[in-house]
């Protein structure tokens, strides 16, 4: 930049895109030397030395030296270019003053040659280190020699334009392309399956894509994303889920109207009577809710065949697809972790692909919440540490379940959605005889319903597979069956007494658990424990702007005071307006 006197452009280093955990390494703000308007130069820096395209795909490279599969550097910076324009407002309008570009500034043309067949354009272009000189008068035709202060000083106080929910963007996604970005370990999932279907169609044989990731990692994105693609290729796809309550969700609000796309959403066991290679695709969203096996204790005894719902839903389709999170094995019997799926798979003769997803775009991208829920729950090693905060995620403690309520009753009558859950440690009951439901969660003087039990909804309280979706659902007190799948704005999550504090470590409790299931004798106590934890994970990741939590334990409620302090702490008397 100083060599071309351009030293009064402003850099903007790591730049972190709003509410993900992806940075840019450098955003150059300046001045358009033609219009004179503010512009935006988005660099992606590689210090690959040598890479090629992945064999059948023209998005995966290999890069000499790194492990793993890399998104193709002008994909990477052009998804980062398309994301920014659009979520930061002042960029919304104008996506023309955007551009993007990849500096490889210790390879050769022929070290990347392969790289090549990716064609430029605004948003993503690419430069070696033989193409210095080119690189240079790309920069130079892009900001003229002034100050970029302004400029950038409206990018890094723009407000930033409101995600649609993940709903609402499944509406969307499937009735028209979107212009929604998918970024970095997303864009590879994605293209590793896009890629694996035109492999299918030229040679036999299976390919399974296992994608792994944590809360908001984008699984249900790229999922939804696939889905819908795939459908307008007029491929035979079908999405698949364990959740009884996520699926017909999907199936009541974003495929509303229409028969066809409803006929997308299936469960697992559905696929117990499929022909071989029925499907072209097969997506298993939370796929760490597969079960050993698709029949229960209702199924006719000829069709107790024993056989593996994983075996079943590899041979469905000649590219299942396999999206999960192991830390969200909640109940006895599922059995959806990378290590079962690949074995399975191995065994049937398919080519295993895993892809990793290494972003967040959950709790506003907090990477720091992620570790903290972690190290709390003993997920991570090293114990509790403190929430120092972070200021795209709240996370608030309160001193009383009513005060929880109240907090997360004003965000919801402001418009954001906000629900509360809770451990299973109270009973549930079946409504009273005029259809109210049991205060069966009863804390002191205080107390809330469960969600329904029925499927069906009782005097305007909605059914339990749309207590998540539905405004009315504020009103009850969800569990980890009816949370999993969906995020709210705000989450409020109650720790019972099956996991409480000793030496400021949380330890489960099994009596303290209400859930049939989990206090069956055929459970060991080591199993309950990991369950338990992975429970508490899963409620305490549903948030997208924060969290309240409250416990109700007084040592645990002790210790989770003294690691949020200060302002993110509900102290008493608090309540929504003074918080």
């Amino acid at each position: 930049m100083t060599d071309l006197g351009l030293d009064q452009v402003e850099m903007l280093l790591e730049y972190r895109l709003p509410e993900a955990s992806s940075r840019a390494d450098v955003i150059l703000c300046g001045i358009d030397p033609e219009t004179g308007a503010d512009t935006y130069v988005v660099v992606e820096l590689k210090q690959w030395s040598a890479a090629e395209l992945e064999f059948n795909s023209d998005r995966i490279v290999r890069a000499t030296g790194l492990p793993g599969e890399k998104l193709h550097p002008i994909d990477q910076v052009r998804g980062y270019c398309k994301y920014l324009t659009q979520y930061v407002e002042v960029l919304h309008d104008q996506p023309r003053a955007v551009h993007g570009v990849a500096y490889l500034h210790n390879a050769t043309e022929s070290s990347i040659g392969s790289l090549r067949a990716q064609q430029p354009d605004q948003s993503g272009r690419m430069y070696t280190a033989e193409g210095r000189e080119d690189f240079l008068r790309f920069l130079a035709n892009r900001l003229a020699p002034k100050s970029g202060a302004a400029a950038a000083e409206k990018l890094l106080e723009s407000p930033i334009r409101p995600r649609a929910d993940l709903i609402s963007f499944i509406a969307s996604e499937l009735r028209r392309a979107t212009e929604y970005s998918l970024l970095d370990s997303q864009e590879i999932a994605y293209r590793r399956v896009i890629d694996q279907v035109r492999l299918s169609h030229k040679q036999d044989g299976k390919g399974v894509v296992i994608v792994t990731g944590g809360p908001g990692s984008g699984k249900s994105l790229i999922a939804i994303t696939l889905l819908a693609e795939l459908h307008r290729e007029g491929k035979r796809v079908k999405h698949a889920t364990g959740s009884q309550a996520f699926t017909e969700s999907l199936r009541k609000f974003p495929a509303k109207g229409s028969t066809t796309l409803k006929s997308l959403f299936q469960f697992y066991r559905t696929f117990a009577k499929y022909e071989k290679n029925e499907l072209d695709v097969l997506i298993c969203d939370e796929a760490h809710r597969i079960r050993a096996v698709s029949t229960n204790r209702f199924s006719k005894q000829s069709e107790r065949t024993g056989r593996p719902q994983v075996d079943e839903l590899i041979a469905a389709a000649n590219v299942p697809v396999f999206l999960l999170d192991e830390h969200q094995v909640v109940r006895p019997g599922e059995v959806g972790t990378y290590r079962e799926i690949h074995d399975h798979a191995t065994r049937a003769g398919c080519r295993v692909h895993h892809v990793e997803l290494d972003g967040l775009f959950r709790y506003g991208g907090s990477e720091e919440y992620d570790e903290w829920v972690r190290r709390l729950l003993g997920l991570r090693a090293g114990g509790p540490t403190a929430w120092t905060g972070d200021p795209n995620f709240q996370v608030l403690v309160a001193q009383s379940p009513q005060q929880m309520q109240d907090f997360l009753r004003a965000k919801n009558e402001e418009g954001q959605v906000a629900r509360i859950t809770a451990g299973y440690c109270w009973p549930w009951s079946d409504p009273n005889r005029d259809g109210s439901l049991v205060h069966d969660v009863s804390i002191g003087s205080w107390s809330m319903p469960w969600n329904l039990k029925s499927d069906r909804s009782v005097n305007g309280i909605p059914s339990r597979l749309y207590w998540a979706t539905e405004p009315a659902g504020f009103d009850q007190i969800g569990c980890v069956y009816t949370a999993q799948g969906f995020e709210f704005d705000w989450a409020g999550v109650i720790i019972g007494l099956d996991m409480v504090v000793h030496d400021r470590t949380l330890k489960s409790v099994r009596v303290g658990n209400q859930d049939r299931i989990m206090r069956a004798k055929d459970l060991f106590d080591d199993e309950f424990d990991r369950l338990v934890r992975n429970i508490y994970k899963v409620l305490l990741t549903r948030g997208m702007k924060g969290v309240v939590i409250y416990a109700t334990d007084p040592n645990t409620q002790e210790l989770l005071t003294s690691l949020v302090p200060g302002p993110s702490h509900l102290g008493p008397g608090a309540n929504a307006a003074s918080v």
